[in-house]
């Protein structure tokens, strides 16, 4: 179940992500005072292999350890059983990132009614700003994600990247379930373990914190790059992949997250096949099946139908599995 902190355990300012199970019997919400009361909620480590938003909390709080927090302050530390073991998420266990209630989303269990009680919690505190902190497993720039176009949710994710992806799928999110309280954000600050991710972390906490209020004023179409999530790409489950030549029915291009942020031609090989005629699926944020508008298998290799920009390849077999492939984009207009 859910611990409920008044103050920061002793040693956490200086413990590894894989180190908490010592200091936290499991996910642990800790609210600290501030200058002004309505609370900026941060949530770290709801996949228990991105410890960037561990670090960077670290880092501000340490900051602030004589002196009170400009603004009061929750900070929600997710998965530490799967932080122990530096995995995404247990065998056993659901995505921390995929249970969290809005419609379309009813999933029993405990770790349900953990981030149930978070979002009642900062409910009752009338929360300010929610940010959940995440890593990518391939070659990504730090962007922002929302999912909700207003002036608040923009301007908040515009103070961490002019790269802003607005999403409706996957449902069950930090982010999506907080957008109806307040502005809320992913932040995606690449790789675990670059400093650069974590410094870039902290200093958007910071700079949220100092914040009275958003402006009124939309954000100005030079200060943006926006895109819109078209689906996500998955490798289905029967079939077998590899990124290093070992026998597979689907032989990756080893370096295939250098693609990301990138726009895409038809004709882009991302793969060659052997065996298999759909090896992919692409699902638009409905559930329906696209793929063969934006991938096909022609003449033995896997590549881009239409155009399209891919954001979150990643190497990483286990995530392939436990998550997905990546997800396709287009450029997306600014609300008026």
């Amino acid at each position: 179940m859910l611990t409920v902190l008044d103050s920061l355990p002793p040693g956490l300012l200086e413990a590894r992500a894989s180190d908490l199970h010592a200091l936290l019997p499991g996910p642990t919400l800790i609210h600290l005072p501030g200058r002004r009361p309505a609370p900026l909620l941060v949530s770290v480590l709801l996949h228990g292999n991105e410890d960037t938003g561990l670090s960077a909390m670290q880092s501000v709080l340490a900051a602030y350890a004589d002196r009170e927090l400009p603004r009061a302050l929750s900070l929600f530390i997710g998965n530490v059983a799967a932080a122990r073991h530096g995995l995404r998420r247990l065998s056993d266990q659901p995505d921390f990132n995929r249970i969290w209630p809005e419609p379309g989303v009813d999933i029993p269990g405990r770790e349900s009614e953990v981030v149930r009680e978070v979002l009642a919690q900062m409910r009752a505190r009338n929360v300010f700003a929610s940010i959940d902190i995440h890593n990518n497993t391939g070659l990504n720039p730090h962007y922002a994600c929302v999912r909700r176009l207003g002036t608040d949710f923009l301007h908040l994710a515009t103070l961490f990247s002019r790269v802003v992806v607005y999403f409706e799928t996957p449902l069950g999110t930090q982010t999506g379930a907080f957008a109806p309280l307040c502005p809320a954000v992913t932040l995606e600050c690449g790789k675990p373990g670059n400093i650069g991710g974590e410094t870039h972390a902290a200093e958007f906490v910071d700079a949220v914190l100092h914040l009275d209020h958003f402006p009124t004023h939309a954000v100005a179409a030079h200060d943006i790059d926006l895109y819109r999530t078209l689906g996500v790409v998955r490798v289905r489950e029967a079939v077998s992949f590899a990124f290093d030549g070992t026998p597979a029915q689907l032989q990756f291009e080893p370096d295939l997250d250098r693609l990301n942020f990138r726009d895409l031609a038809p004709g882009t090989r991302l793969g060659r096949v052997r065996d298999c005629a759909t090896p992919v699926e692409v699902l638009d944020e409905r559930g329906r099946d696209i793929t063969p508008e934006y991938l096909q298998v022609r003449a033995g290799e896997l590549a881009v139908a239409r155009p399209a920009m891919p954001a979150m390849l990643t190497t990483d077999s286990t995530v392939i599995r436990q998550d997905c492939l990546c997800y396709l984009m287009e450029r997306h207009p600014l609300p008026r």
